[in-house]
């Protein structure tokens, strides 16, 4: 009986889907701990997500530096160094006694590495190893966020509340730790590496190039999107998804339950259960992004998102009713089902600069977070409810749903539309040089 091992390809993305889960252990720390950082040392709700908005900003401003670092450097190298970020940015908050120590050790470290972790790094492995099932592969990658926010929501509520915030970050510092053994003797760079193509890819095939591996190359790559509408339309959607997911509900949803009297327990259990959902949501927005038109997809998901937003406010209560689970469950599937399409429309325009070029979409999604982040927390501290936050949301999700409708393909080759502008940045790129196509 023959065993037919599985391509390279799935291994990386197993081992990557890892990495992921563990980097998303401080995901689920900031809404948590909001409460207890409150209570112990009278940081108002703004001041807290003053500290998220810069690890938001890092995290998204990151993305396609380390994205270029990953093609200079090797995607190990910079995995090992971001896990290590995340480690001592979340180990040494358990000594902190001052809102500056907050800004620079869960808003810089942490940020600076679990950006290295992202959207950007997704689009990395799905674009250089996946030909075939790329869509696939995104939506399952992407949904490693949501699985990490799973695993770690409950257990870092219950430590909490029955052991302190301390012993939490503690956890979270050790999961990051853990995960570095499995990244330097899992991952590989290059489908060549291990002598083989690309899933999907013929075997004749040529690889396609990397213009990219300097910071002037990451530079190149927001000129390059600049020049394309479909950027700016991406960018401005993505940043509206950005302040409805992680600056909104995944920073403000848990202090917003309290507010209405849910334990904090069960409010992130609740919020542990859109992880699930969202995981399930995830790949399903992939497998639909292989064969559906993904500008139409994504304003499906946008006015979706608009209207779970606009009633939470009036689902809200000290228990999970079944109309706070209809909530749950359906924003789960849409928390970041927008991910597997935003990336095709990216890969359609810009080919194998996609990981670069979408590096800075990202960028304006965790812009679009940090902005809510503070935001919200400011508007809680004003009106004493989070209501108002809710509605301007579900309103900015009725722009994006129209950005995203206004976006057209691009019926060349992608990689031929940044030609001209690689070779404009080869003189500031060191060993950077323009490629043709």
């Amino acid at each position: 009986m023959t065993i037919t091992r599985p391509h390279w390809a799935w291994v990386i993305a197993g081992v990557s889907f890892v990495a992921i889960i563990g980097a998303a252990g401080f995901r689920a720390v900031p809404s948590v701990m909001m409460d207890p950082l409150h209570m112990e040392f009278g940081w108002s709700h703004a001041t807290i997500g003053a500290a998220m908005s810069i690890n938001m900003v890092l995290f998204g401003v990151t993305a396609p530096f380390a994205a270029a670092l990953m093609d200079r450097f090797g995607i190990r190298p910079v995995l090992v160094g971001a896990l290590v970020l995340i480690a001592a940015g979340t180990g040494l908050g358990v000594f902190m006694t001052a809102g500056w120590q907050l800004l620079v050790l869960w808003g810089v470290l942490v940020g600076l590495g679990t950006g290295s972790i992202s959207m950007g790094f997704v689009a990395t492995v799905s674009t250089r190893w996946f030909v075939a099932r790329r869509g696939l592969v995104t939506g399952i990658l992407t949904a490693a966020g949501a699985t990490g926010q799973l695993i770690f929501l409950p257990v870092v509520a219950t430590i909490t509340t029955e052991h302190g915030w301390r012993s939490a970050s503690i956890l979270v510092t050790i999961a990051a730790l853990a995960v570095i053994p499995l990244v330097v003797f899992g991952v590989r760079d290059h489908p060549r590496d291990v002598g083989a193509v690309a899933y999907g890819a013929d075997q004749d095939a040529a690889e396609e190039p990397l213009p990219n591996g300097t910071f002037g190359a990451a530079a190149s790559g927001l000129v390059q999107g600049a020049r394309v509408p479909a950027f700016w339309l991406l960018a401005g959607s993505f940043a509206i998804c950005g302040m409805t997911t992680n600056g909104l509900i995944g920073t403000h949803f848990i202090p917003a339950a309290h507010d209405h009297g849910m334990p904090t327990t069960l409010a992130a259990s609740l919020l542990a259960t859109i992880g699930i959902f969202d995981v399930a949501g995830t790949i399903f927005s992939g497998w639909l992004t292989d064969r559906v038109d993904a500008p139409l997809l994504l304003v499906i998901y946008y006015i979706g998102r608009g209207a779970s937003l606009l009633v939470l406010p009036m689902l809200l209560s000290a228990q999970a009713e079944p109309s706070t689970w209809v909530f749950i469950i359906f924003y789960g599937l849409d928390w970041v089902a927008t991910v597997p399409p935003t990336i095709a429309i990216a890969r359609q325009h810009f080919g194998a600069n996609t990981p670069v070029v979408f590096g800075w979409i990202f960028a304006s999604h965790q812009l679009g977070a940090a902005v809510a982040s503070f935001g919200a927390g400011y508007i809680r501290d004003a009106q004493g409810s989070y209501d108002n936050a809710f509605h301007v949301a579900a309103g900015l999700c009725v722009v994006a749903a129209v950005l995203c409708a206004a976006i057209r393909p691009r019926r060349s080759e992608p990689h031929t539309l940044l030609a001209e502008e690689t070779e404009t940045f080869a003189s500031d790129a060191g060993e950077y040089q323009g490629q043709r196509s």
